[in-house]
């Protein structure tokens, strides 16, 4: 535990480092610029869709029921919006997660590595491929689990305790992976993530903490609706300055423990634990 605080501090005074504060911003414009396209083209005809699913199943009728018992009756004037937005919020923040990753990432890797690692030899035993492949198939359990826990989001308080351990678990998952891949072998990374997996699901779920501050953002009813254009844009930034503070304190965490595991076994001849 004393690591997980140690690297968090390491990683807010790196986040404030300027270079850090201005690699937010490409990111931040390119998921804008694919999101202000895709919602000029394509969101009124998903509302569209909706109400007209909604009206066929006669979901109204059900959802007014099941919002009154929860004293939100006056959020069915704008629940198909509301819905809509839900189910495009995982895709923008998953935009900013690849587009911080492909981007940003190697920039933090570099930062923190050169500055204070520079001794750790690269081992290179992660590819573009593999993170490519974790992060979608991350992604995928991910997005099942947001969509099977979306009612819970009319709850605030639910919502607060479900999206933390979602974006948690899905932070975990990708970052850990991305922060080893330089310099670690593929058997350090199985060691490493093996025998820190506890800390880094810790770091990963007060990464979502912070992560899930922007969502409560969409959870102003009627409100959230009008505002949408701006909701989305702060929404986007604060996931990207949110993902890379998170990049930044699992590369200062894991290059700390690799340092650490070298210390006892040399680089290249790390026992691979089975089934990790």
């Amino acid at each position: 535990m004393q690591l997980v605080i140690t690297s968090f501090g390491r990683a807010l005074l790196s986040q404030l480092h300027y270079r850090m504060l201005l690699l937010t911003v490409l990111p931040f414009l390119l998921s804008l610029l694919v999101w202000g396209v895709v919602l000029w083209l394509g969101l009124q005809p998903m509302i569209d869709w909706l109400h007209g699913y909604f009206v066929d199943n006669n979901l109204f009728q059900s959802a007014a029921s099941v919002l009154g018992w929860f004293g939100l009756g006056a959020v069915k004037t704008v629940l198909v919006p509301l819905i809509a937005m839900w189910l495009l919020l995982p895709l923008m923040v998953v935009t900013a997660l690849i587009f911080v990753g492909v981007i940003a990432m190697p920039a933090v890797v570099n930062h923190v590595s050169s500055r204070h690692y520079p001794q750790l030899a690269l081992l290179r035993g992660g590819s573009l491929a593999g993170s490519l492949s974790m992060s979608l198939g991350s992604f995928l359990i991910f997005a099942g689990l947001w969509i099977i826990t979306l009612p819970l989001n009319a709850v605030p308080l639910l919502a607060f305790v479900v999206q933390p351990v979602l974006w948690g678990w899905l932070t975990y998952r990708v970052m850990a992976y991305d922060a080893l891949s330089e310099h670690a072998s593929a058997g350090e990374r199985r060691e490493l993530m093996g025998a820190h997996r506890w800390p880094l699901l810790a770091i990963g779920i007060a990464a979502g903490a912070m992560g899930a501050a922007p969502t409560l953002l969409w959870l102003g009813g009627a409100l959230s609706v009008i505002l949408f254009p701006l909701l989305a844009g702060v929404s986007i930034w604060l996931y990207v300055l949110v993902f890379v503070f998170s990049g930044l304190w699992f590369q200062h965490y894991t290059l700390e423990a690799l340092a650490r595991l070298r210390q006892v076994q040399p680089a290249g001849h790390v026992r691979i634990v089975a089934g990790r």
